[in-house]
């Protein structure tokens, strides 16, 4: 492809997004747009185009496969398709960012060998069935020198076999989308049973040292109460970046919390979730919250659901207990926290983050929280908090003032 004379069409291009519709039109288009100078590619296809561009590509002799005569006829999520553009990316010695369907072995061993490469994004959800359904016996040389690893999934098996084929990733940014395919997929005892596989196996093949941040967002609508789920995450601690977001209620204790996050010093950004059901999952009071912030010096965003009522043990004028609080925390995020008492959160608030100037509030006009029927009278509350903190605040910085 790359020899073609019709690629000196586009002899400078560096970014493609090509969306396929399955006509001839476009595939003559894409092979005279695969040039060296590529440096950003990201490839859509919809399933009933596959094997038309299948066709096509072997036509022009791209690729050979012997010993599957009939691979023109082969389900689509099988070749996934690996005939007509993996060869040719594997030439693009420019390339930085890939953004490209389930690809299958061949595709990720060809992707290897990309060495500009800095962010890669991996959709797994759409091939069925895919190869990494089952694991595989094989294992591949990995990922060297990853900025970003991206990962879109409909269940935990396939980033699972996928990163047990790899030796090794290094990589600064790995983030996971799930959106799972079926209810069996979703199921509570599924997921309590094959995430913390997958946070497992992450531990052994991602570089502890070299991961920096990590995500997991999705619409998982379920209710996670297994303790410890997530303690696979304590072996990166050089994370500077943790999220975990949308739709999975996630139960902990301050315990847990605190477990969790006293292994990673270095968190700058923490999110887990900004709506649960609160009558059914167990959440963090205040002294998680203190917790984190002892434990995160240098955290400066924080997003998690609490329960504000329970203040045993919190002294609401002193909640540090004498101590000193050295934090950069400016931006505080507590969703749908349970909350009963406005100048309480906010007396606490202040005591524990005196640079906090106020609540983030921007949650409640996304959903799911712009949906509950509570929202009126919890922003009502809030709306105090922060008038509240935002008092106070004038107070620190204008000690004669007296308030009346």
């Amino acid at each position: 492809m790359l020899s073609c004379p019709s690629a000196s069409l586009f002899p400078n291009l560096r970014k493609l997004t090509w969306h396929a519709d399955g006509t001839r039109s476009a595939a003559e288009f894409l092979r005279m747009a695969f040039v060296p100078s590529l440096q950003i590619l990201n490839i859509r296809s919809y399933p009933t185009s596959l094997a038309f561009f299948l066709g096509l590509f072997v036509s022009w002799d791209l690729m050979s496969s012997p010993s599957e005569p009939n691979l023109p006829h082969r389900s689509v999520i099988e070749f996934s398709m690996l005939p007509f553009v993996i060869q040719p990316i594997s030439q693009l010695h420019h390339l930085r960012t890939l953004d490209v369907p389930d690809l299958g072995k061949q595709g990720i061993q060809h992707i290897m060998l990309l060495r500009a490469l800095q962010s890669l994004y991996l959709d797994l959800r759409q091939s069925t069935p895919s190869t990494w359904d089952i694991q595989s016996p094989s294992q591949f040389s990995g990922f060297q020198d990853l900025q970003s690893l991206y990962l879109g999934v409909s269940t935990f098996e396939r980033p699972s076999n996928f990163l047990s084929s790899l030796r090794i990733v290094r990589s600064r940014k790995f983030a996971v989308r799930v959106g799972f395919a079926s209810q069996v997929a979703q199921s509570p005892a599924h997921v309590s049973t094959m995430l913390p596989q997958f946070l497992a196996i992450l531990q052994e093949r991602c570089d502890n040292d070299r991961l920096q941040c990590f995500y997991i967002f999705g619409y998982l609508n379920m209710v996670l109460t297994e303790s410890g789920v997530f303690t696979p995450l304590r072996a990166f601690s050089n994370l500077t970046v943790l999220f975990i977001e949308r739709g999975c209620d996630i139960s902990m204790s301050d315990e847990e919390l605190c477990h969790l996050t006293g292994a990673l010093p270095k968190l700058r950004i923490l999110k887990i979730n900004c709506c649960v059901t609160v009558d059914t999952t167990t959440v963090p009071t205040f002294h998680g919250l203190i917790g984190i912030i002892r434990l995160c010096p240098v955290l400066t965003s924080l997003a998690l659901v609490i329960d504000t009522t329970k203040l045993d043990g919190i002294d609401i004028r002193n909640p540090g207990g004498g101590e000193n609080f050295k934090t950069y925390l400016n931006n505080l995020t507590l969703g749908n926290s349970i909350i009963d008492s406005p100048l309480n959160v906010a007396l606490i608030l202040s005591g524990i983050s005196p640079r906090l100037k106020q609540v983030n509030l921007d949650c409640w006009d996304t959903a799911p929280m712009n949906l509950l029927p509570q929202k009126k009278s919890a922003m009502e509350q809030w709306v105090l908090v922060n008038s509240f903190l935002s008092g106070f605040g004038v107070v620190r910085e204008r000690p004669g003032l007296i308030v009346t």
